[in-house]
Formats: C-alpha cells, structure tokens, sequence
C-alpha cells in the first residue's frame, strides 16, 4: 500500500485530548502551520494563509503526548496524511487534513525541551537490544574509571600493581 507520509512543523492550536479505544490509548490536537516567505523586493517577511490538520497518535505514543504537550507547543509531525471528506449540517461535502503521527517532538529549532524516559515495562536488567541497562552500564563504567584513576594514581606515586 502507498501511503503518503509527511513531515509538519507547527503549533499546537488545542491541548491534546487522550481517550481510548478499547484499551488503545488516542490522542488528538489540531495543528496548525502557518509559512512564512521573504520578499525580496520589498524586504519584509509575510505570513501565508494557516493550514490546519488534525493529529491523531495511538498507544504510549499518544499518552506521551497528553503528558508533554500543550495548546501553543512548537512541534515537529511526522507521519501519514489523509484526507476526510463529510457532509456537514448544511448538507455540504466538507474536507479536513488528517494526520496519523508515527513520530512527533517539540521542534527545538523554536525552544528547548527536557526528556524523561518512560519507565520501563520489561525486566529492569535489560534493554530491548539485549544490553546491560544504563544504570548498570553507569556503574561498570564508574568502577572501571575508579579503577583507572586509582592505577593512574599509583603510577605517579610509582607504586606499581602487581
């Protein structure tokens, strides 16, 4: 199946709204992008005409975002587009931009932004690729430094391990 990804930069025009689908997270905000162009000639910056879309995120992703973003956030949206066409109370047939996100963050290029780890779901000695996890990684580390600034020590004093 062709699917038509894109990449959005904008501004959250709404908080996130997290409900379920059965037992599937789902969050939803409107995005709205406005683009801005130079004009050369008269050497001034001009907004174009807002564009809104409506970003639909599942599962940890969508709680993630409920937990981290609010109404005025810059974000950065990557993931599927879709065009929904209804009928609204006028009897009119309507179209509105969709936008299931498979990645989504603050854009840093407009701010910064602290990240904190989910906790973890599987066993705590373990990263999904198999690997000590950092803790215990930080801590053989730690004693592997220890141990070398302690050798590096002893040699300057000229005390030599045996």
């Amino acid at each position: 199946m062709n699917e038509s990804l894109i990449t959005l930069s904008g501004w959250l025009g709404s908080d996130v709204t997290l409900r379920h689908a059965g037992d599937v997270p789902v969050a939803s905000f409107r995005l709205a992008c406005t683009p801005r162009r130079f004009n050369r000639r008269t050497e001034n910056w001009s907004d174009g005409a807002t564009q809104w879309y409506t970003v639909n995120v599942w599962r940890q992703l969508a709680e993630n975002c409920a937990a981290s973003l609010r109404r005025g956030d810059p974000v950065v949206v990557h993931g599927r587009l879709e065009v929904r066409l209804w009928v609204n109370s006028d009897n009119v047939e309507v179209s509105g931009h969709e936008i299931e996100a498979v990645h989504l963050g603050h854009d840093l290029a407009r701010g910064t932004s602290a990240f904190t780890r989910n906790p973890r779901r599987d066993s705590a000695d373990q990263t999904p690729a198999g690997l000590p996890a950092p803790e215990a990684a930080a801590g053989a580390a730690g004693d592997a430094a220890g141990a070398a600034a302690g050798a590096a020590a002893g040699a300057a004093a000229g005390v030599v391990a045996a």
